[in-house]
């Protein structure tokens, strides 16, 4: 049986759907918080079988759609409700996806981050231990380098410059993982993803916000005057990359049985770059508000994937242009625009 944290999000609400229909037994928890507007979580949910009135009336619900999926609303950092839930299953594998997102909301609420990403973390690792779970994946991020000018970023390049409470956070998990290791002899993979976008996504991200810009008519706002690249990376290739480092026997390793991995596009795409391919699809040219660097951002991101190619025979497969065209025909569809 595997627990996916954050099955309500754009990431897990994908992993769910796939492992679910492949037949494997799986247990979603979320905190539907409010971040950004819960009806989307109620909406992914929903789209996976989950019924909105059980949940909120049960606090849990097996799906309609999934027979072999149930979800149970669960923060991380509820140290007794993550007890019980690890007491009420018997997980072999945990897939932590869950976490306070954001760069930009992490200047402002330092303390969601710290509660969710640090405590809920911890929560993750005590009972992943105490319950002697065979392989625990947890979502890293691409963040964690920071103000590396080196690229493309790989594993062994250093990540002692987080320019983000967000990557601070990210990087603690990466070595609380590595510590309970070393320990207690836990199974435990990082992911460092750089910048997932498609069909479901985040409302707060950029190819979002420019989509609901774009449409109503208001000017974008491109930071650092356009001068950044991102390694975007489509959901469905993340979440591939993901079930095979979930479910595929670990590559041989002597000492501490932890690894780290990038996963992303290994093909970094200009902004100005990706918004034309938005303006292509969306069938509008933009209005373009040019501004300088926000902080907490960094100029560009670029994933080395040469170690997750090796142990796992992976490689993201979805061009930006597919990848987008997919993302704006479920963005008019859902909002009806």
């Amino acid at each position: 049986m595997i627990l996916v944290t954050g099955s309500a999000g754009f990431i897990g609400h994908a992993l769910v759907n796939v492992l679910a229909a492949a037949g494997e037994e799986v247990v979603g928890i979320d905190n539907l918080n409010d971040y950004y507007d819960p009806r989307l979580k109620w909406a992914r949910l929903a789209e996976a079988g989950i019924d909105q009135a059980a949940v909120e009336a049960d606090g849990e619900a097996i799906s309609k759609r999934f027979p072999n999926y149930r979800f149970r609303r669960l923060a991380l950092e509820d140290k007794a409700g993550m007890e019980k839930l690890f007491n009420d299953f018997s997980f072999t594998r945990v897939c932590n996806l869950a976490a306070q997102a954001g760069v930009r909301y992490s200047l402002t609420n330092p303390q969601a981050y710290v509660e969710s990403n640090v405590t809920g973390f911890v929560n993750i690792l005590e009972n992943c231990k105490a319950n002697k779970i065979d392989h625990l994946v947890y979502a890293s991020s691409s963040s964690v380098y920071g103000l590396n000018d080196k690229v493309p970023f790989a594993e062994t390049d250093p990540v002692e410059q987080p320019a983000s409470l967000y990557a601070a956070t990210k990087r603690s998990n990466e070595l609380m993982a590595h510590t309970y290791s070393h320990l207690y002899n836990l199974p435990t993979t990082g992911l460092r993803f750089f910048t997932v976008y498609g069909p479901w996504g985040r409302p707060d991200m950029a190819y979002s916000l420019f989509s609901d810009a774009i449409l109503s008519g208001r000017p974008i706002k491109v930071f650092n005057h356009g001068k950044m690249s991102r390694d975007f990376t489509y959901v469905d290739d993340i979440v591939e990359g993901v079930r095979r480092v979930l479910l595929n026997p670990r590559p041989a390793q002597t000492g501490v049985p932890n690894r780290i991995y990038n996963i992303g596009n290994g093909k970094p795409v200009s902004l100005l770059g990706f918004i034309e391919t938005m303006e292509k699809h969306l069938e509008i040219v933009a209005e373009k508000e040019y501004l300088g660097m926000q902080p907490g951002d960094v100029e560009k991101t670029f994933a080395d994937t040469t170690a997750l190619e090796q142990d796992y025979n992976y490689r993201a497969a979805t061009d930006l242009d597919k990848g987008i065209g997919a993302f704006v025909d479920w963005y008019r569809s859902y909002y009806k625009v």
